[in-house]
């Protein structure tokens, strides 16, 4: 089955789907074997751990391209790829969603903020008009090689407009052809609850640790009736934790020989990679 089907097919289920975020490919991997259904690949986590840069638009499209295309080739699940705006206009839009959809990327989430953009839990946004985003969500049905594969039209106008053209735009986008809604960063419940009951379709809530929207259960998001929940960031955000814990015994503890519980065994990390599927391979294959 086609990973674009598949996400189809998770969406058209019953029960809220949660979709971890990666920012590499083993990360996505790991999602897989966690047992979760979905792998969302994080435009901000791509900048921050392949390129040691924030959330503000630094990374292009072809940077972010290689990482997640390296994310889909080690999954079996469908990745949901964080588009940023597109990168550019309409016409940059048909050209990006051409790209990733010719690499089998199941879902692409398309957001409203103009250049240079931002993560949506930062201060400093800026959103384009209603009338060029709808443009936008036209230009990426009308590109897709695969006419299964998921949009999401994501909408950063709470912060910049308030909330009434929030709702306005996740409107409008729902009836240019977004399949999923994303009114992102959200500052209370209230507004939360009101969103799935103001907005018909399905709905995405972004879980940012710290961030502008309050923390819930995701049996409480799913009883709100939002259909995705995304966690983009909180495995990147464990792992500089790991890496720094272990850094920092190495760095006063004169060695890693009691820092076994600061790290996966070697047996965990070759299984974690394949190592014996490619032990095979070299065996099999073998001149």
């Amino acid at each position: 089955m086609k990973k674009t089907t598949a996400l189809r097919n998770l969406l058209a289920k019953e029960g809220i789907i949660v979709a971890p975020g990666a920012t590499t490919a083993l990360f996505a991997y790991l999602v897989e074997l966690a047992g979760f259904d979905v792998v969302y690949a994080t435009g901000a986590g791509i900048a921050n751990m392949n390129l040691g840069v924030p959330d503000i638009g630094l990374a292009t499209m072809t940077e972010n391209l290689e990482v997640v295309k390296r994310m889909n080739d080690a999954t079996r699940l469908p990745v949901f790829a964080d588009i940023d705006n597109g990168y550019g206009n309409s016409v940059m839009v048909y050209r990006t969603v051409k790209e990733f959809t010719a690499c089998g990327i199941a879902g692409l989430q398309l957001e409203d903020q103009r250049l240079p953009k931002r993560c949506g839990h930062f201060e400093g946004k800026a959103v384009i008009s209603k009338e060029e985003m709808v443009s936008k969500i036209k230009a990426a049905k009308d590109a897709m090689l695969d006419p299964d594969t998921v949009l999401m039209a994501r909408t950063d106008a709470i912060s910049v407009n308030g909330f009434e053209d929030a709702v306005d735009r996740a409107n409008a986008y729902r009836e240019a052809g977004a399949d999923l809604l994303f009114v992102e960063a959200p500052t209370s419940r209230e507004m939360l609850r009101e969103i799935p009951r103001r907005v018909p379709g399905l709905h995405t809530a972004n879980m940012v640790e710290g961030g502008k929207t309050p923390p819930m259960r995701n049996s409480e998001m799913e009883a709100l009736g939002f259909k995705f929940v995304l966690y983009a960031n909180a495995p990147l955000k464990a792992a500089v934790k790991g890496v720094k814990d272990l850094l920092e015994h190495l760095k006063t503890r004169d060695g890693t020989g009691d820092a076994a519980q600061l790290m996966i065994p070697m047996t965990e990390r070759n299984r974690i990679t394949n190592f014996d599927f490619y032990r095979e391979l070299e065996t099999r294959f073998k001149a």
